[in-house]
């Protein structure tokens, strides 16, 4: 069975056979639509222990829900609120969230609070953006209409310099071909590719200026414009003009580690032979970049595994929910 398929039933189980979500019963409305793996009330969505907290951290951040709302989304596949669960309990612990990088990359001396964030500080922020707008999207708003961070650390390595770690979630999804340069505007004419040529204008120069992603010869209907990849380029090109613009930034990094966090038992987005490499999904990307070692592919559980015995309660409960078997 497809990953997304169990994992949709293992939330159907949870729903019907548990007290993990508050008693909701699902049935909620997802685009219209009714579904029995989409809970009633969202809040009921998150870790119950950080249900409050999350909320007033999007409220006082002004940070957009995903699907654009102003509350938690009640689909208990997506992957905003997966890594939410996973790491905003352990946000204002240092020796908590260090202990993750290092599991990642065994490098850093100590992590630092998030100048992006509302008081308190905390040493994971979420939905993060720059502070000025480099990709030529024209917004900077968290979650909304432009280039957002899934969760972002910010470490100093052991030479001394300052490091942005942006971490990408992904639980479910996997992707069509979908050549993200030929799309249309909602209500243009068919061909019209109005979308598409937005999006070349935006990147292209940038990608070419690049210190990390290798140039092509035509951008239009290149790697960097179907997903997965297209997310990760953004993400790229992110990080670099951070790092590029430290001096008009409140977070001023001098280089970064770009970890994108996948569960590796979903070969539908890992194992996939894209149509524009012929690779699967880490080696099309690695393909494209002139320094791998600043891309780091690692499964949730993994990820947590530092966890386990400090934080019983949150490695239990992710087991249940994401993890375990059925």
């Amino acid at each position: 069975m497809e990953y997304k398929y169990k994992e949709r039933q293992r939330q159907e189980n949870l729903i019907k056979n548990t007290s993990i979500f508050y008693g909701d019963k699902g049935n909620g409305v997802f685009r219209k639509r009714h579904y029995t793996f989409v809970l009633a009330n969202g809040v009921n969505n998150l870790y119950a222990p950080i249900r409050n907290d999350v909320i007033k951290y999007f409220e006082k951040n002004h940070i957009t829900w995903w699907g654009g709302g102003s509350s938690p989304s009640g689909h208990t596949l997506s992957s905003q609120i997966a890594c939410l669960n996973h790491l905003f309990g352990i946000r204002n612990d240092a020796c908590a969230v260090l202990s993750l990088v290092n599991n990642i990359r065994s490098e850093f001396i100590k992590v630092l609070p998030i100048p992006c964030d509302a008081e308190p500080y905390s040493y994971i922020s979420f939905e993060v953006v720059s502070d000025n707008d480099y990709l030529n999207e024209k917004y900077s708003y968290r979650g909304k209409n432009c280039t957002s961070i899934d969760a972002l650390i910010y470490a100093q390595h052991k030479n001394g310099q300052l490091w942005l770690i942006p971490i990408e979630w992904k639980y479910t999804e996997s992707y069509a071909t979908n050549d993200k340069s030929n799309e249309d505007r909602h209500g243009e004419a068919k061909g019209t590719n109005g979308k598409g040529l937005e999006r070349l204008r935006r990147y292209t120069e940038l990608i070419h200026k690049s210190q990390q992603l290798k140039s092509v010869e035509h951008y239009g209907g290149s790697v960097y414009f179907q997903e997965p990849f297209y997310q990760l380029m953004r993400q790229t090109l992110w990080a670099e003009n951070m790092v590029s613009n430290k001096n008009t930034e409140r977070l001023k990094a001098d280089d970064y580690l770009h970890i994108h966090v996948v569960p590796k038992d979903n070969q539908k987005l890992l194992d996939k032979l894209y149509k524009v490499s012929g690779m699967n999904m880490e080696d099309t990307w690695r393909s494209m970049l002139i320094d791998e070692q600043k891309y780091v592919l690692i499964d949730p559980q993994n990820l947590m595994h530092p966890l386990s015995s400090s934080y019983m309660d949150l490695y239990a409960y992710l087991n249940k929910r994401y993890w375990g078997n059925i």
